[in-house]
């Protein structure tokens, strides 16, 4: 699995959970700063990344997606009970996520991470 971290968390996560032998990216490290929701959402569609942010509008804009039958590769969000600044353990859950998931295909999913 592979995951691409919008602008609102820091590259800090993308570097430890690569520690961690996960294939991660992330917005500011490269150079994606600014872009729209919509931008993000199909950058990483496009790189065949799940989307990983803080953001609760990607969970309207993956139902416009879906109608729109646009390539979609599943949003993970980051709840409030794991801080941002929660650097480890936000990349940690992606490890636990990866590690449950594996098999599961991610296009048009919505999931939280725990």
């Amino acid at each position: 699995m592979r995951f691409y971290l919008d602008e609102h968390l820091s590259p800090c996560i993308a570097e430890i959970a690569r520690g961690l032998d996960l294939d991660v990216v992330s917005a500011l490290e490269l150079g994606q700063r600014r872009l729209t929701d919509r931008a993000q959402l199909e950058l990483a569609a496009q790189e065949d990344r799940c989307l990983v942010t803080l953001d609760r509008d990607f969970v309207s804009l993956t139902v416009r997606f879906l109608q729109n039958h646009q390539p979609h590769n599943g949003v993970l969000l980051v709840p409030t009970s794991l801080p941002s600044a929660h650097f480890s353990g936000i990349a940690q859950a992606l490890r636990r996520y990866a590690d449950s998931h594996a098999d599961t295909p991610m296009a048009y999913v919505i999931d939280y991470l725990h």
